[in-house]
């Protein structure tokens, strides 16, 4: 998705993108959504990874619900959405200083204006609002305080070369946002509508988008219930929201440093039926303390485990990834399934995309457990281990403490080729360092916005937004 500066619009759909190779078969079958084909991945029309639950009525219920299932005595749901259409922008007046993107610390600078869209039971969602970021006002028995009934998201716009502005395949965002909604029993919005208010969001804070290829400006949308009321049950007032702030690069200049990481099966962050496959404060805040023990031991990350045979799940707030010789013999990239308990994360299924697409390697979602891993390291076929998020992209590990022992990981003594080769590549995507004229192959490049926006001037002007041709065609490129 991107869009040109001082650029606006009104949504309409792009076609789906190219499906990829077929996955190597799990030893388990995890549940939805599928390692490949990806269906239309970059498309507003295209189904949700994991469609929603089909709607129970509960016996002798006579409130009507729409859509999303019966309320039971919480009544009548409102489903309708917000428009894009119907966004008031009344933007700051006053502007902070732009900071230097190489001394930003992540998360504590915000740009002047922020969106804040208010929903309730009785009367649906109110318009949606552009103004200038200020504290919120909520009531002390707001039930996101007490309950944690809140979710939010992380993205980011890059500022490509050509100097437009792009969002990293940021409908797989608006899919996870709407499934956790789901999850917490927090009202439901149309992805597309929200989507493009977020574009509008960017588009009014343009500047803040660092002209950088190695900076960007993360995006943070947020759901809470704002109910007043100690009752624990689904809130019937909430309030979504999306704040803004420059980011620098991960890594200091010229370095790629691995990280230490503690496993303890103690700690558990997520497990089966729970919520570790949404996004959740809960999920984050509940492994502060685990982290802090990790830290106390000389180690920079938690290695999650789960279960009796102390499964590998994710490192920190990433999802995790590692390249070895498998049991086989074969060179094989694995990570582990989403079963439930594995946050599905854009930048795990892009590599995942990537390395599919490179076919030179066995590509797997599998369980792997610490005798794996140890078993590997004895033998010398461990090559690489890596985290991937939004935040780093990928991050290189280099060592493990487990059961009192350090176990050399020798992902740095490899290159690292190959997560080095995914940071290279992914990076190069997010800021179109890409040549779109030299590739052969035909590329769908699919108009996402296009309207007429009248600017503050009162001249009209034709704006095309794409989505950066569709996450596959990119793939493609990378081969020519």
């Amino acid at each position: 998705m991107q869009f040109e500066p001082g650029s606006g619009g009104s949504s309409s759909p792009s076609p789906s993108g190219n499906s990829g190779r077929s996955a190597t078969p799990r030893s388990r079958a995890a549940p939805p959504p599928p390692l490949h084909p990806p269906p239309g991945l970059g498309d507003p029309r295209a189904p949700s990874r994991r469609e929603p639950p089909p709607a129970r009525m509960i016996k002798g219920c006579q409130n009507e619900c729409m859509g999303g299932g019966c309320l039971g005595e919480m009544g009548k749901q409102m489903t309708e959405s917000f428009k894009a259409s119907d966004l008031i922008i009344t933007p700051a007046t006053t502007f902070k200083e732009k900071p230097d993107p190489t001394g930003l610390v992540f998360g504590t600078v915000f740009t002047d204006n922020m969106l804040t869209i208010e929903w309730s039971l009785a009367s649906g969602w109110d318009k949606p609002y552009i103004k200038p970021l200020e504290n919120l006002s909520l009531h002390p028995a707001s039930s996101a305080l007490h309950y944690a009934i809140e979710l939010f998201e992380g993205m980011k716009a890059y500022r490509g070369v050509d100097s437009k502005i792009r969002l990293f395949r940021p409908t797989l965002n608006m899919d996870r946002m709407a499934r956790s909604a789901r999850r917490t029993t927090l009202p439901s919005f149309d992805q597309n509508e929200l989507l493009e208010c977020i574009r509008k969001l960017v588009e009014v804070e343009q500047e803040w988008v660092p002209y950088s290829t190695s900076a960007s400006l993360y995006i943070r949308p947020t759901l809470i219930g704002t109910e007043p009321s100690l009752g624990v049950k689904k809130p019937t007032k909430a309030l979504l929201y999306v704040i803004l702030s420059p980011v620098g690069p991960y890594f200091a200049s010229g370095s790629f440093s691995p990280i230490s990481l503690w496993a303890d099966p103690k700690y558990v962050r997520a497990w089966k039926g729970g919520t570790g496959d949404c996004k959740l404060g809960g999920n984050y805040g509940s492994g502060i303390y685990a982290q802090q023990e990790a830290l106390e031991f000389g180690c920079q990350q938690v290695l999650w485990l789960y279960g009796e045979d102390h499964q590998i799940t994710e490192v920190g707030t990433m999802n995790l990834f590692l390249y070895w010789i498998n049991e086989d013999g074969e060179n094989e990239l694995a990570t582990p399934p989403l079963d439930g308990i594995i946050l599905p994360g854009v930048t795990r299924q892009s590599i995942l995309d990537l390395a599919l697409n490179w076919g030179e390697f066995k590509v797997s979602e599998r369980y792997i457990t610490m005798s794996d891993l140890t078993a590997a390291l004895e033998e010398n076929r461990v090559k690489e281990m890596f985290g991937a998020g939004t935040a780093c992209v990928v991050c290189p590990i280099s060592k493990i403490l487990y059961k009192g022992k350090h176990l050399h990981i020798p992902t740095m003594e490899n290159g690292p080729e190959l997560t080095t080769r995914f940071l290279n590549k992914l990076s190069d995507i997010q800021v179109e360092l890409l040549d779109i004229s030299s590739c052969p192959l035909p590329l769908a490049i699919s108009s996402w916005f296009s309207t007429t926006n009248q600017g503050s001037g009162g001249g009209g002007k034709n704006v095309d937004c794409y989505s950066t041709l569709s996450f596959l065609d990119l793939i493609i490129l990378l081969a020519c």
